[in-house]
């Protein structure tokens, strides 16, 4: 147990779309999570006009662990998940910001890793990264890793940096930094829409931290495509080119 007094809140964003079959689990692990520096924690879940039993499970989850701080959203019409995270993130109100998918592929108690360079006062944004080593990695589609890696080394070109997971979901941000950003991209695009935005913001500091990596395939309910990988590409020279 951690003997300091609290130091501030933790938001998690969670963007959720069909995703009844784990989105129970994930609220469960991320409950479960002792944060370090003893920070609080906000959820703020996002429905982005699911048409299974989404709703009725975060609802549910609500009305069981009333002393997690849940907050259920809901677009009417869908949008993409970079329109369900803006929702998220002019919602949030703690201190650091973070993305957390519903499908398992990533595990909340890693949250501390992000949190360790910005709680020690040398970072503003911390990626999780799925190809630093170190930590678990389901073996999947070697075109998604070679498109991802070079996604990547794109926006490091527009953006000077040298990340080696720009497609993460774990980016962790200072609040006053993510939504002090302009951010229109309603899909996939926000990835690295927002990588390049937040490279440009005066004297930030972005660390990247190793974590795991439990991947999902199609049949499993991966729903990223080759057509986001273009709108990517299309977003990265837009974004890269437009200051």
């Amino acid at each position: 147990m951690n003997s300091v007094a609290p130091v501030g809140k933790l938001s998690i964003v969670i963007p959720a779309y069909n995703e009844d079959a784990t989105i129970g689990r994930v609220l469960a692990q991320v409950e479960a999570v002792e944060l370090l520096g003893n920070l609080t924690k906000e959820v703020i879940v996002v429905d982005d006009c699911s048409q299974d039993d989404t709703a009725r499970i975060v609802q549910h989850y609500q009305a069981q662990h009333p002393h997690l701080a849940v907050q259920y959203y809901r677009h009417t019409v869908n949008q993409g998940k970079g329109a369900a995270l803006h929702t998220g993130i002019r919602a949030a109100n703690g201190d650091y910001i973070i993305i957390q998918d519903a499908d398992l592929e990533y595990d909340p108690a890693e949250y501390n890793l992000l949190l360790q360079p910005v709680l020690r006062g040398v970072a503003d944004v911390v990626y999780g990264s799925r190809f630093m080593g170190g930590s678990p990695h389901r073996v999947l589609f070697f075109w998604h890793s070679i498109g991802n890696r070079w996604l990547t080394m794109l926006t490091n070109l527009f953006a000077n940096l040298n990340l080696t997971d720009m497609e993460t979901c774990y980016k962790l941000f200072r609040r006053d930094i993510v939504q002090g950003l302009t951010l229109a991209e309603k899909r996939f695009g926000f990835e690295p829409e927002v990588t390049l935005k937040v490279a440009r913001v005066p004297h930030i500091r972005i660390y990247e931290v190793g974590i795991s990596y439990y991947g999902r395939t199609y049949a499993e309910g991966k729903k990223i495509g080759w057509r986001d990988g273009v709108q990517a590409i299309y977003c990265i020279i837009r974004y890269g080119l437009l200051r």
